[in-house]
């Protein structure tokens, strides 16, 4: 009970697991998803994603497709075989067009180009991952 009687709403804020093997474009999009209202895990690769998301189960992934240990299309897959209705929005370098549509058949979303626009990169995550 909160002040004066009252239930209090807790907002519980919509979590996105950032997935990028730069750090600083882990910061940057973090950064950016926590002002707009987003909790935000990060993982450096893609195998530390698949086993993030399994033990935290993030409502939206943004993941980088070229990444050493596992690349961003191999993590899509092991996310999507472990959880049918996971949403990912691929962050691809200019000219992995091929790679896009490849992740995009694997079971991915979208897709932003990096480096990317905020607003494009927001506007992305909203329409999959919209905050209540």
């Amino acid at each position: 009970m909160g002040i004066g009687g009252h239930l209090e709403r807790v907002r519980i804020l919509p979590k996105v697991l950032v997935v990028d093997d730069a750090m600083f474009m882990r910061t940057k999009a973090s950064k950016l998803l926590t002002q707009e209202g987003y909790e935000v895990i990060e993982a450096p690769n893609g195998a530390e994603a698949v086993e993030v998301y399994k033990a935290q189960k993030p409502d939206l992934v943004l993941m980088d497709i070229t990444m050493p240990v596992m690349d961003g299309i191999e993590a899509v897959k092991a996310i999507k075989s472990h959880d049918g209705d996971a949403k990912v929005i691929m962050v691809t370098a200019l000219g992995q067009r091929s790679m896009v549509l490849e992740a995009i058949r694997a079971g991915a979303k979208d897709f932003v180009v990096k480096p990317f626009q905020p607003d494009k990169l927001i506007e992305a995550v909203r329409r999959l991952c919209p905050i209540a």
